[in-house]
């Protein structure tokens, strides 16, 4: 049964237009406010799935890229292949992640990732020499790093190598990668020059080049990848080169 105050409102309205109107206004921007309260939450979760969704999409890729390059190289991996490998359409290899050089550059930045979560990152070695109580377990620390750096980047290293020969955008990658490198040797220098001190006329600058060049990928890929060096005859020349960084009172007997 309708209330008794209705037949009134309905009476009050029809004799006030201007009430009925403000009520209706009230009415109508309180439903445009709980809409809009909606529309502000809804999108951010729809957001947050798409987001989410995105970025399992560009693991696919580069996972599926990362074992298509290491097996075929740069130039043997076509985009079409990446795209069957992950199980995601060409056009969404180059909508996600870009061409197939942001692909291989996408492929090198998982790998730092991973070498960082691992403890591979350069504030990790500094760590590590700073705990060395002698010279010899410095040098065996730095020989080691370098020589599991090498061992877990090889493969990836090749396919770097086969792009910056071919591509302008690899190249600078290529570059920005021995940079990073150089500064990691920086900081595990300066750690060196504190503990032990180096050689005599040697700048921290030198040193750290020393050791790039002496641990470079290139130069493990020729002696143990393409001359057959073992592993341990690797590491014993690097253990017997490093040493000339030192002073001569702090090089380790042998």
């Amino acid at each position: 049964m309708p209330s008794a105050s209705a037949p009134g409102a309905v009476l009050f309205n029809a004799r006030h237009p201007g009430s009925a109107r403000k009520q209706t206004s009230v009415m109508l921007h309180q439903s445009l406010e709980g809409y809009s309260k909606q529309m502000d939450t809804s999108p951010s979760r729809s957001q947050a799935r798409r987001d989410a969704q995105t970025a399992g999409t560009r693991a696919d890729i580069v996972d599926a890229a990362t074992i298509l390059m290491r097996d075929r190289g740069y130039v043997g991996t076509s985009i079409a292949a990446i795209a069957d490998g992950a199980g995601v359409a060409v056009q969404t290899i180059y909508n996600s992640v870009g061409s197939k050089a942001d692909v291989l550059a996408s492929v090198l930045a998982g790998a730092t990732d991973r070498a960082g979560a691992g403890g591979r990152s350069g504030p990790d070695l500094a760590a590590r020499l700073a705990a060395a109580e002698t010279a010899g377990v410095a040098l065996g620390v730095l020989a080691d790093w370098i020589v599991d750096g090498n061992q877990r980047a090889a493969p990836i290293q090749r396919v770097l190598n086969e792009a910056a020969g071919i591509d302008p955008e690899i190249r600078e990658l290529e570059l920005s990668s021995a940079a990073r490198s150089l500064v990691a040797y920086g900081d595990a220098v300066a750690v060196l020059r504190s503990r032990l001190g180096l050689r005599a006329g040697l700048s921290d600058h030198e040193a750290a080049a020393s050791i790039w060049a002496l641990g470079h990928p290139q130069v493990f890929q020729t002696l143990v990848l393409d001359l057959g060096w073992s592993t341990e005859t690797y590491t014993a020349w690097l253990r017997s080169a490093l040493p000339a960084l030192l002073p001569a009172g702090r090089i380790p007997a042998h």
